[in-house]
């Protein structure tokens, strides 16, 4: 596991390594962190999925920036469908489908503002399958999500600012006849697939208005379906 830099056009942006142990090639995944930016606990997430025998880079969409400085405008930018962070989220991608010990086989897996990412590069990008986790949907999905990779998703239903997400996602996906799993947790709030607590006075807040955290108790079958969705998808490709 190593702080890296990997090229992002005319420039270079740091990045969170994870390499599984043993020898490659291994499929691997971009992870897309949430509004925080690029936490202990989203490097936790990179090193899940190498445990789990996937070649996993966090890059830092902030470029070392504190997160108050810079979420807005990557917001802005997640929901345009456009900008620097999309192309350091395709440079990511990229930069492991070129690597030696990758199969060139990639996913992205995305955590709230990242799961938002996450959908979006699914159909912009080269991406093998995307795991969107309480990820907010793009404007007029059925457009966005046209020629869209497999998608295995996760919501909480008591997420107030995600109502009704759940179910719109599986129908634009069947009606685009895309392999999905979609999934709505009751009982949980967002971020419940890790351990973000927002901080300061955010936090009081952040728990009652998103039930941020609410139902961690789903956690474990969220990661399983993304899992065993990303090795039919992901793994699984490389050896068909």
């Amino acid at each position: 596991m190593a702080d890296i830099m990997i090229p992002a056009g005319a420039r270079e942006l740091p990045a969170y390594l994870a390499v599984p142990e043993g020898e490659g090639p291994w499929p691997a995944v971009v992870i897309v962190f949430e509004a925080l930016g690029a936490t202990e606990d989203m490097r936790a997430q990179a090193d899940r999925f190498a445990s789990r025998g996937y070649l996993a880079v966090l890059p830092d969409l902030y470029d070392g920036a504190p997160w108050l400085r810079c979420v807005r405008k990557a917001m802005l930018q997640m929901r345009a469908g456009r900008g620097p962070a999309y192309d350091a989220v395709e440079a990511a991608r990229a930069w492991l489908a070129a690597r030696d010990d990758c199969t060139g086989d990639v996913g992205v897996c995305g955590f709230c503002m990242g799961g938002g990412f996450a959908l979006v590069a699914a159909a912009k990008y080269d991406f093998a399958a995307a795991a969107v986790n309480y990820g907010i949907l793009p404007r007029r999905p059925e457009e966005a999500l046209r020629g869209t990779c497999p998608i295995v998703a996760s919501y909480g239903g008591e997420d107030r600012t995600l109502r009704g997400a759940a179910a719109k996602l599986d129908r634009v996906l069947t009606t685009a006849d895309v392999p999905h799993d979609v999934k709505e947790y009751p009982g949980s709030g967002h971020s419940f697939l890790t351990k973000t607590e927002m901080p300061g006075l955010l936090g009081p807040v952040t728990k009652i208005a998103f039930g941020l955290g609410k139902g961690r108790e789903n956690g474990p079958d969220a990661w399983e379906r993304i899992f065993a969705f990303f090795d039919e998808h992901v793994a699984k490709k490389s050896t068909t």
